[in-house]
């Protein structure tokens, strides 16, 4: 599947308002996310690019030298999904975001500065949102051999852990198509995304940040 095609489809679910698939078992989850159920989540949206501080816009207003993996998954349809999914400053004619400030926050907390700008978070309460999370993230088929071997997040997952004091934190990375985790031994030897799973983390997305 190309990447335009598996961009308009992502597009069209997520504007449809398709309904979240929630996990049929939570006893069939990997470890350790067998174990997180009813656990506080957290769901992020990033900031996947940040221009360097002598950084400015181009004349079209977008950010300058983009990575080669945003600007093939811009021009391929990335601008089709639902506002407040795309990080600001990456279409042409948009403002360019500004050079992260020294003091912003960032996720993962374990990269320090090198983490992602945080654009906004929301506690993830819906307990079907809660079980999709965990469905996707427990079930080796939603990951198979990265396309890609970059990370520029557009969303992160803070899940607690129990007996644990450092929550799972996962980056996700739509235009990298794969996940990277910290603070859990990751239970399976792919960290690529499937259509399957894109198309997951788009939903809960939509569904976490609505109205906000």
């Amino acid at each position: 599947m190309t990447w335009s095609t598996r961009l308009s489809l992502l597009a069209q679910l997520a504007l449809a308002g398709v309904a979240l698939t929630t996990a049929t078992g939570c006893s069939s989850l990997s470890p350790p996310f067998d174990q997180m159920k009813g656990s506080q989540m957290t769901l992020y949206r990033l900031q996947n690019f940040s221009p360097p501080a002598a950084t400015t816009a181009s004349p079209a207003g977008g950010v300058m030298n983009l990575p080669p993996q945003i600007q093939q998954w811009i021009t391929a349809g990335a601008s089709l999904l639902p506002p407040g999914l795309l990080p600001p400053g990456l279409l042409p004619g948009s403002a360019a975001p500004a050079p992260a400030a020294q003091n912003t926050q960032r996720f993962p907390p374990e990269m320090g500065a090198q983490g992602f700008p945080i654009i906004a978070w929301q506690p993830v309460t819906d307990s079907g949102v809660q079980s999709s999370i965990l469905d996707t993230l427990g079930h080796k088929s939603n990951f198979g051999t990265p396309a890609q071997n970059c990370m520029y997040a557009e969303l992160g997952i803070s899940i607690a852990q129990p007996n644990n004091p450092a929550p799972a934190n996962i980056l996700v990375s739509l235009s990298c198509q794969q996940v990277q985790a910290f603070n859990i031994q990751w239970p399976y030897p792919q960290t690529g995304l499937t259509p399957n799973s894109e198309k997951k983390f788009v939903q809960m997305t939509q569904q976490v940040f609505a109205g906000h």
